[in-house]
C-alpha cells in the first residue's frame, strides 16, 4: 500500500496498534463528512460574544501575512462592528492581505459607507449571493459560516456573528448578551479552515466549483488511519457543510450510535430531520444520557413553536430537554462522552443540514471535552427542564386513585 502524503509531519502509514476509538473517529469523520482529521492542534473554548470578540481581535492584530474573515452577520456600523472595521484596516496598513466575505442577507443592515471605507482602505470585500435573476433569485443557499483565519495557522469558528447582540443583547431595556460558543484552533486544522474560505471566496464571484462539479469531484482520504494513541492532541476535523450533503446530521447520527454514556447538544433552531430524531431516541432508550438545550426565547419565535412539536416523542423515549432562560441561546455544539466535541455554525434544521454553506470543527480531545461538558452543565443551571406531560389516560388513572383514597 502506498504511503499517504505527509505535508504537516503527522505519523506515517502504517500506524502503530492502538484503541479502535481513535481510528473510528478519524475514519468515521472522513466517511460520513468528507473531513480530513489532523493532529497536533491546540483548541481553546470561547464562551459568549465578549470573550470571542477579544480573542478574534487579538488574532487579527497578530496576523502578519494573510487575514480572512467570513461571516453571516456583519453589523459594521455598531460598536462591535466598528472595532472589527478598524482591526481590518489596521491589518492592511501593516502589509497584510485582508479578505472579508459577508453573506448578503446577513450584511443588509450594514450601511454602504462601511463597505466603501473598507474597500478604500485596501480590504478585499465580497458579498455572497446578492439578490439576482438566477435560481431561487439568489436567496438560497446562504453562506452561514463564521470563520476567522490568520496566516493559515490560527483560526476561530462557532456560532458568533459580528454584532452588538452578542455583547449587549437586542431585546427590551434589560438586555442580556446572547449565549453562544466558539473555538480557537492553533495548528494544521487552521489550514483546512483557510482552504474552506478560499473555496467560498471563489464561489462568491462564480469561479468556484458548482454544486454539480462538487458532487463529481473525487478526492482520496488523508489521515483516516489516525489514532488517539499515537497522535498528539487535539485531533480535529473541519466539516464543510454544503447544499444537499447532510454532513453534520450524519455526523450526529454516528455520534449517537457510538455514544456509550453521554450525548449533550446545544442548538438554537431545533427542527431536526427524522434520522436525527430517531438516533437520539435510540441512544436514550439504550441508556445514553441524551440532553438537548434550546432557547427559551427565540429571535424567530415560530421556531420554538415548531421545535416543541418534537418534544413529546423525544421525552417519551428518555431524551431530556432544557430551555435556556436568558435572552437568546444561539450556540451550536455537541459533546459525546466527554471526548468528541462539535462547535460550529450548523443548527439541526433543514437550512443548516441540507441547504446552506456551514462549517464545524469536530474535536477529539478528552481535556477539551471535559471543558465543554462543564460549560454545558453550567448552562443548565440557567435553564429550565421541560417535563413530560402525563397522557390523558395517566391523568384519568391518577384522578381515580385519588377518589379511591390512593396516592
Amino acid at each position: 500500500m502506498p504511503t499517504p502524503p505527509d505535508p504537516i509531519g503527522q505519523p506515517q502509514w502504517p500506524p502503530p496498534a492502538g484503541p479502535s476509538a481513535g481510528v473510528s473517529f478519524a475514519r468515521g469523520l472522513w466517511r460520513v463528512a468528507a473531513a480530513d482529521v489532523s493532529a497536533g492542534n491546540q483548541a481553546k473554548l470561547l464562551r459568549d460574544g465578549a470573550a470571542a470578540f477579544e480573542a478574534m481581535l487579538a488574532v487579527m492584530q497578530q496576523a502578519r501575512y494573510t487575514l480572512d474573515l467570513e461571516c453571516y452577520i456583519f453589523r459594521g456600523a455598531d460598536e462591535v462592528g466598528q472595532r472589527f472595521v478598524r482591526a481590518l484596516l489596521d491589518a492592511v496598513q501593516r502589509g497584510v492581505r485582508v479578505r472579508l466575505l459577508v453573506d448578503w442577507i446577513g450584511g443588509r443592515g450594514t450601511p454602504r459607507r462601511v463597505w466603501r471605507t473598507l474597500r478604500a482602505g485596501g480590504v478585499e470585500v465580497r458579498i455572497f449571493s446578492p439578490l439576482g435573476f438566477r435560481a431561487w433569485l439568489g436567496l438560497l443557499p446562504r453562506d452561514h459560516r463564521k470563520v476567522l483565519v490568520a496566516d493559515g495557522k490560527i483560526g476561530i469558528t462557532g456560532g458568533i456573528g459580528i454584532g452588538e447582540e452578542w455583547r449587549m443583547g437586542s431585546v427590551g431595556p434589560k438586555r442580556r448578551p446572547w449565549r453562544d460558543t466558539a473555538v480557537q484552533i492553533h495548528g494544521p486544522a487552521a489550514e483546512a479552515m483557510e482552504r474552506a474560505f478560499d473555496t467560498m471566496w471563489l464561489r462568491a464571484v462564480g469561479h468556484g466549483p458548482t454544486r454539480r462539479q462538487q458532487r463529481r469531484m473525487v478526492r482520496a482520504a488523508r489521515n483516516s488511519w489516525m489514532d488517539f494513541a499515537d497522535a498528539a492532541p487535539s485531533l480535529i476535523g473541519i466539516v464543510e457543510g454544503e447544499p444537499g450533503r447532510f454532513r453534520i446530521s450524519r455526523a450526529l447520527e454516528v455520534q449517537a450510535s457510538a455514544a456509550r454514556e453521554r450525548l449533550w447538544i446545544a442548538t438554537a433552531y431545533f427542527i431536526p430531520a427524522f434520522g436525527v430524531v430517531e438516533s437520539l431516541k435510540g441512544a436514550a432508550r439504550d441508556g445514553v444520557d441524551v440532553r438537548v438545550l434550546v432557547p427559551g426565547r427565540n429571535d424567530h419565535a415560530w421556531v420554538n413553536s415548531y421545535a416543541a412539536s418534537y418534544f413529546p416523542s423525544l421525552l417519551q423515549n428518555g431524551v431530556r430537554i432544557w430551555e435556556w432562560q436568558g435572552e437568546m441561546m444561539h450556540a451550536k455544539s455537541t459533546v459525546m462522552d466527554g471526548v468528541i466535541t462539535r462547535i460550529g455554525s450548523t443548527d439541526f434544521n433543514p437550512l443548516g443540514a441540507a441547504i446552506n454553506y456551514e462549517l464545524d470543527a469536530i474535536i477529539g480531545d478528552r481535556a477539551f471535552g471535559a471543558q465543554a461538558e462543564a460549560m454545558f452543565l453550567a448552562d443548565l443551571e440557567h435553564s429550565k427542564e421541560v417535563k413530560r406531560q402525563p397522557s390523558r389516560l395517566s391523568r384519568a388513572l391518577t384522578s381515580a386513585r385519588r377518589v379511591a383514597g390512593g396516592r
